[in-house]
């Protein structure tokens, strides 16, 4: 406590929490998943800032606090479930409240390491919104982006989740080390793959973390739930154009990390894509780079036999992966809002009609805005979502 508060005043910060690697994967074993390895006072944004940076997002805003912003890296464990770390942001209200409601917020997609929350890129804006209405706001940078090491495990639900839930644990560290008082309400939100991110977190917190947490309500936005159905069909089936043909080698190349999908690129993808795109991943360039090697149909990387034999085998290795990492069926206790523009042309609206069809409990799906498209339907969703939060 005493060595964090000098940190606070130098606004410099390194504090040892724990050293104790993790176990193997799975929820029965948490030793050291969660624990903070460092805590790092980034700055410290007064309420006006506050203001000026949301509207100049597009927000329509007037910030109610000042806000301290906090860079974490905490122990948690890889897609393999061996111990590795992570790091994100954490965000706190001041002056600091009798009590704090937390909520977790859940970034889109992003390849570059540098393109997260704790360098207060991606979707950095709408947590110090959410941070001056009140709330402490986790904004988790995921496994393999920010200062975690190896490739990001994209749209892979069970280490995604695994990033969010060991956050917020370290979130709940730091707010005992400085006397914070939390209320016991968790909120969950993220937009785009961060919609995904959303879903993953709440089924796995009251699948498996339930004596830590309780959700009180999730705010899944454009997220892509339905893998092996919707996504499938628009990406492997249809063969037409894509805006944003490097989400495909993304995901191939983080579910052949996680379910060893084949030995070598050239198994699965054409020449030259099997030597000009696994370089890209390292985390140094942009989707725009990635963009510029990709051809506009997206599935042209791929082998043509390996499609046909991906097409023609329903129980195919990667049409498994597909099904492994659905969202869309299972019971959730909390509230759901699903928001998703009808015009969406990256992740079609789709995944959320499924999803609000399969899910078995208390959901709603909302289309904010029917005529805007992806990008668009960001700021109409996130203004829907905080309202509904802050109502409850």
């Amino acid at each position: 406590m005493r060595q964090l508060l000098l940190c606070l005043i130098l606004g410099i910060a390194i504090v040892r929490c724990d050293s104790t690697p993790s176990g193997p994967s799975g929820p029965e074993e948490p030793t050291g998943r969660g624990v903070p390895i460092t805590v790092n006072v980034m700055s410290r944004v007064s309420a006006s800032i506050v203001t000026s940076r949301v509207e100049d997002f597009g927000l329509p805003f007037a910030a109610r606090y000042g806000v301290d912003v906090y860079r974490v890296i905490y122990e948690t464990i890889d897609v393999h479930g061996e111990p590795t770390q992570a790091s994100g942001a954490v965000l706190v209200p001041t002056p600091v409240l009798s009590s704090i409601r937390l909520l977790s917020l859940q970034h889109g997609t992003a390849v570059r390491k540098e393109d997260v929350p704790s360098r207060e890129a991606t979707d950095f804006v709408p947590g110090l919104a959410l941070a001056s209405d009140g709330y402490m706001v986790t904004l988790p940078d995921y496994l393999g982006l920010g200062d975690s090491p190896g490739l990001h495990p994209y749209l892979v639900a069970s280490a995604t989740a695994t990033s969010v839930v060991d956050m917020l644990r370290a979130a709940k560290h730091l707010a005992e080390s400085e006397g914070w008082a939390l209320t016991g309400e968790l909120f969950l939100a993220g937009y785009s793959e961060g919609g995904y991110a959303t879903m993953a977190a709440h089924r796995a917190l009251e699948a498996d973390y339930a004596d830590e947490f309780t959700v009180t309500a999730s705010a899944p936005m454009a997220g892509s739930y339905d893998m092996s159905g919707t996504m499938y069909d628009m990406l492997v089936i249809q063969r037409e154009p894509y805006p944003q043909p490097y989400y495909f080698p993304y995901m191939l190349f983080a579910y052949n990390e996680a379910y060893n999908l084949y030995s070598e690129p050239s198994d699965y993808l054409r020449s030259p894509w099997n030597e000009t795109l696994p370089p890209l991943f390292g985390g140094r360039h942009s989707g725009g780079d990635i963009n510029a090697e990709m051809p506009p149909i997206p599935i042209e990387i791929i082998r043509e036999d390996v499609i046909t034999a991906v097409m023609n085998d329903a129980d195919h290795p990667a049409r498994q992966a597909l099904r492994e990492n659905d969202l869309t069926d299972w019971a959730p206790n909390a509230p759901v809002r699903l928001y998703h523009c009808a015009a969406d042309e990256l992740v079609p609206i789709q995944n959320s009609v499924v999803a609000f069809k399969e899910l078995d409990g208390p959901v709603d799906l909302i289309d904010p805005a029917p005529h805007l498209d992806h990008g668009g339907c960001a700021v109409p969703s996130i203004i829907s979502a905080r309202a509904w939060f802050n109502s409850l």
